[in-house]
């Protein structure tokens, strides 16, 4: 009767994680895909290249000439009362004036603030570029953790079900060998108290599991009335340990690790940019300080008849210098505003820097420890599993008691768990490194 609940319980659980589409399957692969077409901080990254680059439409408009057009027509009447022999009077005149021109100003000179501007608004433009291709390598970083943690709990929870299984087996063996008499009653009520537990275990076990597909769910921008599955079976929780002296090997000298994330990773070489951009604003700053020298031209058609417009034409061209003397300490302001933020900028590249070699030292520290972890579990499942045989046996056998046998199923269950999450936390811990070199993709 217990195995055939427990067949019940298991397949209902497979069901409701497996069953609910056949449709929509996503591989680790397919998730990064999506998430980089659809997570909302890519988007807002993507959007903020574009805004950059309409900036920099407007920053080399700065440095063309303007053009302006217009038009008008004026109608001026007037009224003059005047005495004469006829007595008084009251004249009336009327006066049309059409009129249009069109004129032009182009800056000559203003202490290079406009040149600046333009290499500002590029150095804005490739840092938000450099900014973009960061926050991708972090959606992908990030998948991989989501989607790891979808395999460790599937794993976890196969790891419960088998377990469950074996203690409802055994609780069955109990019951029959106290109804012949061979154990006692006790022993049958705390096979009972365990196999409960177990199962409570499994349930905790698959709530985790749906709660790890959820957080994937959300983080893909998946809507919440569609269906997906979630194909875990393309990722390996056998870790090959003769591959960990080759990935020592790749990730042993830091220098030259320090040196690769340098030239690779994009939120460095965004931070770059910023420095540029304000040497660019302290530029624009200090033009304040020098003359600007603007050209002009206009060209005009007036006349009171608009069929005769073109009789009267006027061509005006110059050249207009203003000096600033006294800005209101404005311009003083600006220069140690853009004094400071360049200083921010220097010191904001220099903890990257340093950012950059701690992130790869706890890389490595993780490595280490993950394939010391992955060494352990390894050789504790297979002292823990021979353990419950023996005890197993054992009892049976009725040279053992429940309690050892008890104990020795906790730690093989204990010793899978540990595994799987070593496992996990090494394949993990390999993508981190590639984070930290900036080298992550697809």
């Amino acid at each position: 009767m217990l195995i055939r609940k427990l067949s019940a319980l298991i397949a209902i659980f497979t069901a409701f994680s497996f069953g609910q589409s056949s449709k929509n399957v996503i591989n680790l692969n397919k998730a990064i895909e999506m998430a980089l077409q659809r997570n909302i901080t890519v988007l807002q990254s993507k959007n903020t290249v574009e805004s950059q680059q309409s900036t920099y439409q407007s920053a080399i408009g700065g440095l063309l000439p303007n053009l302006n057009a217009s038009g008008s027509f004026n109608r001026t009447q007037s009224w003059q009362d005047v005495t004469g022999l006829l007595g008084d009077q009251t004249l009336f005149s009327a006066r049309n004036l059409y009129s249009s021109g069109i004129s032009s100003n182009v800056t000559l000179f203003n202490g290079f603030a406009n040149i600046a501007n333009v290499n500002r608004s590029n150095s804005n433009i490739r840092s938000s570029e450099y900014s973009y291709e960061r926050v991708k390598q972090n959606i992908i970083y990030q998948t991989h953790q989501l989607f790891l943690n979808v395999v460790r709990t599937h794993q976890l929870l196969k790891v419960n079900e088998e377990n469950l299984k074996r203690s409802s087996r055994q609780l069955e063996r109990i019951e029959e060998m106290n109804r012949v008499g061979a154990i006692s009653l006790a022993d049958v009520y705390r096979q009972r108290v365990t196999t409960g537990n177990d199962e409570l275990a499994l349930i905790n076990a698959q709530n985790n599991f749906e709660k790890a597909k959820a957080d994937l769910t959300l983080f893909l921008s998946i809507e919440t009335d569609a269906t997906y599955d979630f194909d875990v079976s393309e990722v390996s929780i056998e870790v090959d340990t003769s591959e960990f002296v080759l990935i020592n090997a790749k990730y042993q000298d830091k220098t030259a690790l320090a040196k690769k994330a340098i030239e690779s990773r994009p939120d460095y070489q965004s931070t770059t940019q910023n420095v540029r951009s304000a040497q660019s604003s302290l530029t624009i700053a200090r033009s304040g300080l020098y003359p600007i020298v603007s050209a002009n031209a206009s060209y005009g058609l007036s006349d009171k008849e608009f069929a005769k417009i073109s009789d009267n034409r006027s061509l005006s061209t110059g050249v207009t210098l203003s000096l600033p003397i006294f800005s209101g300490f404005q311009t003083k302001n600006a220069i140690e505003q853009a004094i400071i933020t360049q200083r921010n900028a220097d010191d904001l590249l220099k903890q990257n820097e340093r950012q950059i070699s701690v992130d790869i030292q706890k890389a490595q520290l993780d490595i280490e420890a993950a394939q010391k972890q992955v060494k352990v579990t390894q050789a504790s499942v297979f002292s823990a599993e021979m353990d419950r045989k023996i005890a197993e046996e054992k009892y049976n056998l009725g040279a053992g008691t429940l309690l050892d046998l008890l104990i020795a199923s906790a730690n093989y269950i204990n010793a899978q768990s540990n595994q799987v999450n070593a496992a996990i936390s090494y394949l993990l811990s390999k993508k981190q490194m590639e984070y930290a070199l900036g080298t992550i993709s697809n």
